[in-house]
């Protein structure tokens, strides 16, 4: 058996930028499974294993905000998606979920983020959400379907597209959800902190592929994770992680962080068809199922699923992955 490719040794610099990386990346986590109580700046400093004294002065340098407008912003875009999300919850309860003392300072600090009360975001959802699906396909329908999508050098993940809105789909697609029971997946991540769209198929191709080839994971299950709604995100603060699936005991060398992905129940749908359709896909499903399912989105992450062996068509060059959404009763 042939062992897998080598690539060129990595030059210090860039590990040391990893391993920053990796460390800061930690506390962004921290940060959003412990928005409901006041932030320690020592513990976060310990998370990062960073020396508390500087620890205020490198997040600021590293994220381009400080600590505090950091975790304020978190806790107000957490809020707007719970609001659009869990109709069920009271907005005192979603305050209090999200690290506000009472109503007033959420609606408050709400307010001067969004320009509106909590009461009139969640009253708005619904008419935001039709105009949005009404845009994307009045786009479809206006595209030039002989647009090209083939592309013979689509063959594996290094040329995998990711939600890239310059091409169009004119057939309708068919969403067929399934409750199922995933299991736990021990993965290796690497984050992407920028915009969503061409930007993170770069980043497959360029970052995660060609570290996916050097461990020898050509043919593991990946898993990508868009943490913020870049409708309520700056678009330049939006972060994605590329996940792949590794065996008990791996060693990332430390570019990866290795983390667990929580089992459960969850919301699949499998997707087939050009990349730039998946974004409306996954508005169909939370838009327009969930609301009639019963059902709601929980605290675990949301994902794609695929194959780097067989996510892309190489005849067709579309892409196949399961849309998994994490839920439980309302």
């Amino acid at each position: 058996m042939s062992s897998p490719p080598t690539l060129p040794e990595e030059p210090a610099s860039g590990l040391f930028r990893a391993e920053y990386a990796r460390r800061m990346n930690a506390v962004l986590d921290h940060i959003d499974r412990h928005l409901d109580t006041p932030l320690d700046l020592a513990q976060l400093a310990d998370v990062a294993h960073f020396s508390r004294f500087h620890f205020h002065r490198v997040f600021a340098a590293w994220m381009g905000e400080t600590l505090g407008d950091y975790a304020r912003r978190r806790r107000l875009e957490t809020a707007a998606l719970r609001l659009a999300c869990r109709p069920g919850k009271t907005i005192l309860d979603v305050a209090l979920a999200t690290g506000f003392g009472s109503g007033e300072a959420f609606a408050r600090a709400f307010k001067l983020k969004f320009g509106c009360t909590p009461t009139a975001w969640r009253a708005d959802v619904a008419a935001k959400n039709a105009a949005m699906l009404a845009a994307m396909r009045l786009r479809r329908q206006d595209s030039n379907p002989d647009q090209a999508m083939r592309n013979t050098d689509q063959e594996s993940l290094l040329n995998f597209q990711h939600h890239d809105d310059s091409h169009s789909h004119h057939r309708e697609s068919l969403m067929k959800v399934t409750i199922l029971d995933l299991p736990p997946a021990t993965v290796a991540c690497q984050r992407h902190i920028g915009p969503y769209g061409p930007a993170i198929s770069t980043f497959w191709r360029d970052t995660v592929a060609p570290w996916m080839q050097s461990h020898g994971l050509d043919d593991a299950i990946c898993y990508g994770i868009g943490h913020d709604d870049p409708g309520i995100t700056p678009p330049d603060k939006c972060r994605y992680d590329a996940c792949v699936a590794v065996p008990d005991g791996f060693q990332s060398g430390g570019r990866a962080s290795i983390t667990t992905l929580p089992g459960g129940r969850y919301a699949v749908a499998q997707f087939k068809g050009p990349s730039s359709a998946i974004a409306e896909t996954w508005t169909r499903m939370t838009r327009e199922w969930l609301p009639a399912s019963g059902l709601q989105w929980d605290e675990r992450p949301c994902f794609e699923r695929f194959s780097a062996a067989t996510a892309i068509d190489p005849a067709t060059g579309e892409f196949s992955c399961d849309i998994c959404i994490p839920v439980r009763p309302l």
